[in-house]
């Protein structure tokens, strides 16, 4: 691939990648656009997309000359992968980019519900000083020498283990590679031993990406399978896990609490339980979502470009 002589169009609803571009020296031309409309409309003459959730299919079909497709997002289950494979078009995604922002979100999810912050919230807004409480397993909770289970020990699992660490948790994880040396983790269990890293776990925090085996990985029986004690903690796709067994298990008490920032249907409707229930904290898909996002995706898109001149491999490919 040669080096795009075509504008570069950067594509996000609300994501400021334009200023970040030219922070970095913008050293090719660029548009920006912010909706599905105007991203049809400029992608024609474009080679180089920068995009997560405005990627539609049919965008193939308008964009006779793409070559390289920079996911705005770590994951990258929106893409065609194939069909970007047999027209020669390349895709990588923005791995690494958040890790650090969606572990501290894992762990405030953490924080949140074992301080009982939406309560105290709910206190404040009311003006009302709760008395303190008789019953120990009513009060707050400490994370300190809990069992936290990371599932998916990428970047971002990783980070969440090592936060854990620091908070004096025993920390267990769950992928398919076996314990190695330097993993922030006591054992590693292989995904076919799901339930019984499951019982084992106070807090089960998904990092994992979602893949056909991910898919509703966690189920009813995995949920069944869980402490009854036990907090959910949601910072990888909302389709890795049954979104209607879970609001059971919370409504009638079998799982103590969840911290969900994403869900199979996004906004999340106004109509879906969790909105109402006490023991969870929804966060709209922000985990990520920090002040230095742009520079971080920008930063990745202007070295890929360079590998791609230089006939290098990308960093984070995908296709």
């Amino acid at each position: 691939m040669t080096a795009p002589s075509s504008p570069i169009v950067l594509a996000h609803a609300a994501y400021r990648l334009g200023d970040a571009y030219r922070a970095a020296g913008a050293p090719q031309p660029f548009v920006e656009v912010r909706d599905v409309a105007a991203l049809e409309e400029a992608v024609a003459g474009a080679e180089v997309l920068v995009v997560s959730g405005l990627w539609r299919h049919s965008l193939l079909e308008r964009a006779p000359r793409l070559r390289f497709v920079q996911s705005v997002s770590a994951g990258t289950d929106q893409f065609p992968k194939e069909a970007l494979r047999e027209r020669g078009i390349r895709l990588a995604s923005a791995q690494g980019g958040n890790e650090r922002a969606v572990a501290e979100h894992a762990l405030a999810l953490m924080l949140g519900l074992t301080r009982r912050l939406p309560e105290a919230l709910r206190n404040q807004a009311a003006a009302t000083w709760r008395p303190m409480i008789a019953d120990p397993a009513r009060r707050e909770q400490e994370l300190g020498g809990r069992t936290l289970l990371v599932i998916g020990l990428g970047r971002i699992g990783t980070r969440i283990a090592r936060l854990g660490q620091a908070f004096d948790m025993r920390v267990i994880g769950l992928r398919r590679r076996p314990l190695e040396a330097g993993d922030p983790v006591e054992a590693v269990f292989s995904p076919d031993r799901l339930h019984e890293a499951l019982k084992e776990a106070d807090v089960v925090a998904l990092a994992c990406p979602l893949t056909p085996e991910t898919e509703h990985l966690i189920d009813a029986a995995a949920i069944g399978a869980m402490k009854p004690g036990a907090l959910l903690i949601n910072v990888a796709r909302g389709r890795v896990v049954d979104q209607d067994a879970l609001a059971r298990a919370l409504t009638e008490g079998r799982i103590a609490g969840a911290g969900l920032d994403c869900f199979r249907e996004e906004p999340l409707p106004a109509d879906a339980p969790f909105w109402r229930m006490p023991n969870v904290i929804v966060t709209p898909h922000s985990a990520g979502e920090t002040g230095l996002y742009e520079g971080r995706v920008i930063a990745l898109l202007i070295e890929n470009l360079g590998r791609l001149r230089r006939g290098e491999e990308l960093v984070n490919p995908v296709v």
